[in-house]
């Protein structure tokens, strides 16, 4: 059984979905700058309402060289997603190797001020993966 370069991931009623395609016209292997877009979709499926506050993504190169990126929102956003709600954003991410790894989570807070995290799992960023496969987020 092959590994899905994608990840899909639920927890505390926040269902995250992540995939990545390989940015050839935008990149410059000869210079070691690889770049790749993600898509992520955010649904909530609990039932409770829970609104975004800030990210923290753990990227990781083909030279396992790590970098912590956080921040508020997403792409200046901070969707607040009663249930049955969705978000879906595309970014992007640097790298200086072929391949690498995306994972990490998010801040959500509820009405009643509860904070928790969300898992992202871990996402494969793959210079052979040119476009997002049908049946991903």
């Amino acid at each position: 059984m092959s590994q899905s370069p994608n990840s899909d991931t639920t927890t505390e009623g926040i269902r995250v979905l992540a995939a990545a395609r390989y940015v050839p016209e935008q990149s410059e292997p000869d210079a070691h700058h690889y770049l790749f877009a993600y898509r992520i979709e955010i649904e909530n499926v609990g039932e409770a309402s829970a609104k975004l506050l800030s990210r923290h993504w753990v990227i990781l190169n083909a030279d396992n060289d790590r970098e912590d990126v956080r921040g508020p929102g997403v792409v200046g956003e901070f969707p607040d997603l009663a249930p049955g709600e969705r978000f879906e954003y595309v970014s992007g991410c640097p790298l200086t190797t072929s391949w690498g790894t995306m994972e990490g989570s998010y801040q959500f807070e509820r009405a009643d001020g509860e904070k928790f995290d969300v898992a992202v799992g871990r996402f494969f960023l793959v210079s052979t993966i040119t476009e997002l496969p049908v049946d991903a987020p």
